[in-house]
């Protein structure tokens, strides 16, 4: 079991950057696969970025690549999404969500409450 909230969003000029925090409970963090989701207006929720338990491997939807990066401290429960160079494209809620294990690309079984991005132009 593990509890999940996000914070870090906020609103944001196109080309600017925010760094979001997803603070994990438990005594298990180390065990779960973390993930970064969103969600815009219209559309269907989408997988952002993905880290494996131990950090060493991430994986991340094309369109972010090169301009975000996952990471996280298991010392602390904790797992980061860096957003550099955002667009406006990027403006969306932003969910932590974890899982026990297994590929950052399967199902996730525990969600924060989301963050909301707005990115201007």
């Amino acid at each position: 079991q593990v509890q999940l909230r996000e914070s870090g969003g906020g609103l944001v000029q196109a080309g600017g950057s925010l760094r979001l925090s997803c603070a994990a409970s438990g005594r298990t963090f180390s065990s779960y696969t973390m993930g970064w989701f969103r969600q815009a207006p219209g559309k269907e929720r989408e997988f952002v970025a993905g880290i494996w338990q131990n950090g060493g491997s991430s994986g991340y939807i094309d369109s972010v690549k090169g301009r975000f990066t996952i990471s996280r401290d298991n010392a602390k429960n904790t797992v980061y999404l860096q957003m550099n160079s955002l667009k406006p494209e990027d403006t969306a809620v932003y969910y932590c969500a974890a899982r026990a294990g297994g590929s950052v690309y399967g199902i996730y079984n525990y969600w924060g409450q989301g963050t909301q991005v707005t990115v201007s132009s």
